[in-house]
């Protein structure tokens, strides 16, 4: 019988020298339960050679270098594998620039005893932000009601990467089926829980800018974001074909599909409030 090994960590990562060395520590000195993956899209800023270094003293330390820079939905399933054919019990992912502490990691895996998925969330009470400027927290904050809204979750932090799956949520999640790509496969991963009623729980972190480094969100993530709500919600629209057709023309295309995206939500929402409407009226 194979033993089931505790927690991995996977850290994704690109260009993190100055931040994933002391990361690592960090993350070791809170338990000899955690493992940790690192998964390096080719940094040409030599973060997997810290990695190396560190490796030849723990063991409990693995590097997964890619060619180039493949994106955080295919590092995650990446680590997602990794961790499913090596047995652990459970799956932390986390961001490699601090802005998840590593010290909320015992109680993370502490709740995912009884949780399919324990989120390390901004906004339920105890949970906050530090050392954003106002126009990030408009942006992280409208994108979480709005995936809330159009999808109807019921977890608060949405597009949190700081998360704890239980190994048998990945499997019935099962990650290759998730279309997505960069942080909104952090929106499908949750719609997929969801839906199929598992259990999610919310840890209260505050969660800290990045201090050194550069960070790696782009307005595309925003695109990107917007059309996965449209697709999840519609899922009978072609969106292939729309994708295909709107990346024919660079960054106006992509403007042009999260248009289309916000106002078929917007229409939903319009029609669902009718209904909801209709439906008191026959009540009195």
């Amino acid at each position: 019988m194979k033993s089931i090994r505790p927690a991995l960590v996977i850290v994704p990562c690109y260009n993190e020298r100055d931040n994933i060395g002391n990361l690592i520590n960090e993350i070791l000195a809170q338990s000899d339960d955690f493992d940790i993956l690192v998964i390096d899209d080719n940094s040409p800023d030599g973060t997997a050679e810290v990695v190396k270094a560190l490796q030849r003293e723990h063991p409990q330390v693995h590097l997964m270098q890619r060619s180039r820079k493949l994106g955080l939905g295919t590092a995650y399933r990446a680590g997602f594998k990794f961790a499913l054919d090596r047995d652990y019990r459970y799956i932390i992912t986390m961001d490699a620039d601090f802005s998840h502490q590593p010290c909320y990691l015992p109680k993370m895996l502490e709740l995912a005893a009884s949780a399919d998925l324990v989120i390390g969330s901004r906004y339920v009470p105890g949970g906050g932000t530090s050392g954003w400027p106002v126009h990030r927290r408009f942006i992280s904050g409208f994108a979480n009601w709005l995936a809330r809204t159009v999808l109807g979750l019921s977890a608060h932090d949405c597009t949190a990467g700081f998360r704890c799956y239980r190994r048998e949520t990945l499997i019935r999640v099962d990650p290759d089926t998730i279309l997505s790509s960069g942080y909104s496969f952090l929106i499908e991963m949750l719609y997929k829980v969801e839906t199929q009623r598992m259990r999610v729980v919310e840890l209260p972190i505050i969660f800290v800018d990045r201090i050194a480094g550069k960070s790696k969100i782009s307005r595309y993530e925003i695109y990107k974001a917007l059309y996965t709500l449209g697709r999840l919600k519609f899922p009978n629209l072609p969106w292939g074909r729309i994708a295909r057709i709107g990346g024919k023309y660079g960054e106006p295309g992509a403007v042009a599909i999260s248009i289309f995206a916000l106002l078929s939500m917007v229409w939903a929402l319009v029609k669902r409030k009718d209904i909801s409407d209709d439906f008191d009226a026959s009540e009195r």
